[in-house]
């Protein structure tokens, strides 16, 4: 994903300063960032889709009973095994059509770009497979069986409480132990 972004970056950056300065530019790379910015986004879907990164809706599911979150979550991950099943089989008919079609700059195969959605599909239903497996298995901790959060904020404030209240407990805590403290550690006098 790395060298993906910064050969678009080079291309992009490259093509303008040739188009501005030297009034010339490089053909392929408007073409080629197209295809690398698709391939990115996949590839980085599979890696949202491996830390649970994706975003969704959990107001109703986090309010449930442990039983009805993990049937809840056995639901949404057939339902995501079928959708990645469909990408899939989508993906490898788009491909091999695809594949004797050109490119008009480059001159390569427009299956590449289709290529891309047999690798999320592919991988993205292991995940989910694991997953499932986890689930089905009782492998989850309670807290894993919502595997999304409304937005990042939401998250950052339910981890900005957490952090808040241990350093509440923490700070009570320590007064407590200090006069005992104290007590214990006077001399005794006669």
């Amino acid at each position: 994903m790395a060298l993906a972004l910064a050969s678009m970056v080079v291309l992009v950056f490259g093509n303008v300063v040739l188009r501005y300065v030297f009034n010339a530019g490089i053909t392929v790379s408007e073409e080629l960032s197209r295809w690398l910015f698709i391939w990115l986004i996949f590839l980085g879907a599979i890696v949202a889709m491996r830390e649970h990164g994706h975003l969704g809706v959990d107001m109703l599911v986090s309010r449930l009973p442990d039983w009805a979150k993990k049937a809840c979550l056995v639901v949404a991950q057939l339902l995501m095994l079928w959708a990645c099943w469909l990408l899939l089989v989508g993906s490898w008919q788009q491909t091999q059509i695809n594949l004797d079609v050109s490119a008009p700059t480059t001159g390569l195969s427009m299956g590449i770009v289709y290529a891309v959605g047999i690798v999320f599909a592919f991988s993205a239903g292991l995940f989910l497979l694991r997953d499932l497996w986890r689930t089905v298995t009782g492998q989850l901790r309670a807290d894993e069986l919502v595997m999304v959060k409304e937005s990042e904020e939401t998250a950052e404030f339910e981890e900005l409480q957490a952090r808040l209240a241990e350093e509440d407990r923490t700070a009570q805590a320590a007064p407590a132990a200090r006069p005992q403290a104290g007590r214990t550690a006077a001399p005794a006098r006669h």
